[in-house]
């Protein structure tokens, strides 16, 4: 028998099922594999042997995942120990494949499920297993290395600049219009909050001020600009990411929430809004100050998802089936735009070392010199992604999303 097994890891997105779709599709056209098995829970579902045969299921009762939202096989933010200090966990996800004749691993996560990728492709060399295993990119924060965005983000960026647009007529209707503060998730990076800029009309850019955590905030500058502008037009409208920093490295978000880490040590963030609104209700600017927290609805709006960004996470998902038909190993799958208008795009393959513990940061280039802004550029290589929208299935005028019983 030679058997396959998918699963998926770490925060969910819109289209992360648009690439485990993609994975058993094509698992199911190539001949190559006798059984596709998905594993619950990731990595951690995996070890306690939590898996589902897929081709027992009738694909009429799986194909609506490909355009329902969320993690349909479940998620895990597990750790894997260091194989060279401990390496039972390998040797017992070994034993499970064995037991279940998989000679192929698919894993769709971020960055730290592509060290999982790639500690476990290390190990199954050193030890001469015959498995393969193959990383396939999602995290709607676009920080990863060496794939040129990552499905998911193009879905976020869309909703949270229609939102932003929404949100800006919403609060734009009365005499004293006062100032608004929209969140956006990104702990280290500003790529989801610079799509804001995309929120025009009449081919005007709505957002008064973006703040990114690769530029250092500034309070007396933040007070000095928001004052400013607010005096000018009697509304400001702002943008900023939980993870925006002082220069000193400390973060404006101060929920008590930020004191927690996850698994992986990173920082549990929120708060943005309220710091930034004390800022301003202290300083005297004005006491109308609404906000907005975005949350995971950023990762779970398939309602207002990208029609570009689906067909890529699709399509990485099958290529990852094709490579692995080709008997390549120890890769992750990586998108390539090729152009922009029209918009091109394709795989290439990338190592995981090279992704996993690694961060990509947006651009100080693409930054303006106020650390308020983003350029031209910046909007350019968003807007194709966030291009198209799915005819999504509906039921009693809501939409129709498939749950994979576990």
């Amino acid at each position: 028998m030679n058997n396959c097994l998918v699963a998926q890891s770490g925060g969910p997105t819109s289209v992360i099922n648009a690439s485990f779709m993609g994975v058993l599709d094509e698992a199911l056209n190539c001949n190559s594999y006798d059984n596709i098995y998905a594993g619950i829970n990731g990595i951690e579902g995996i070890l306690n042997k939590k898996l589902k045969n897929l081709s027992a299921i009738p694909y009429d009762k799986l194909k609506g995942l490909k355009y329902t939202p969320s993690s349909a096989l479940g998620s895990c933010r597990y750790k894997m120990k260091d194989y060279k200090c401990d390496s039972s966990e390998y040797e017992n996800l070994i034993k499970i494949f064995e037991e279940y004749n998989i000679k192929t691993f698919f894993y769709i996560g971020g960055n730290d499920s592509m060290d999982t990728v790639r500690a476990l492709s290390e190990y199954t060399k050193l030890k001469n297993i015959d498995v393969k295993v193959l990383g396939i990119p999602k995290t709607i924060d676009n920080d990863l290395m060496e794939t040129d965005h990552t499905p998911g983000f193009g879905s976020a960026a869309k909703f949270i600049a229609t939102t932003i647009l929404e949100s800006y007529l919403d609060s734009s209707v009365y005499i004293n219009n006062g100032i608004f503060i929209v969140e956006t998730m990104g702990r280290d990076t500003g790529w989801l909050t610079a799509s804001a800029a995309l929120a025009k009309i009449n081919g005007r850019s709505i957002v008064d001020f973006i703040y990114l955590p690769e530029a250092p905030f500034s309070k007396e500058k933040f007070i000095s600009d928001v004052r400013q502008r607010f005096e000018d037009q009697n509304q400001v409208f702002i943008v900023a990411s939980e993870g925006i920093k002082y220069e000193n490295g400390e973060f404006v978000a101060t929920s008590t929430s930020s004191q927690l880490h996850d698994n992986f040590g990173h920082a549990q963030l929120g708060g943005v809004c309220g710091s930034l609104k004390n800022l301003i209700v202290e300083s005297g600017i004005t006491s109308r100050v609404k906000t907005l927290e975005l949350g995971v609805t950023q990762r779970s709006a398939m309602h207002c998802s990208s029609l570009t960004d689906i067909d890529e996470a699709y399509n990485v998902g099958r290529k990852a089936v094709k490579y692995s038909s080709e008997g390549i190993t120890g890769y992750m799958v990586a998108i390539r735009r090729l152009q922009n208008e029209p918009y091109k795009s394709d795989t290439i393959l990338v190592e995981p070392s090279k992704v996993a513990n690694h961060v990509k940061y947006f651009p100080k280039t693409w930054i303006n010199k106020e650390g308020n802004g983003i350029s031209k550029e910046a909007v350019d290589y968003i807007l194709p992604l966030i291009q198209g929208s799915p005819v999504i299935p509906t039921e009693n005028g809501l939409p129709s999303y498939t749950m994979l019983k576990k």
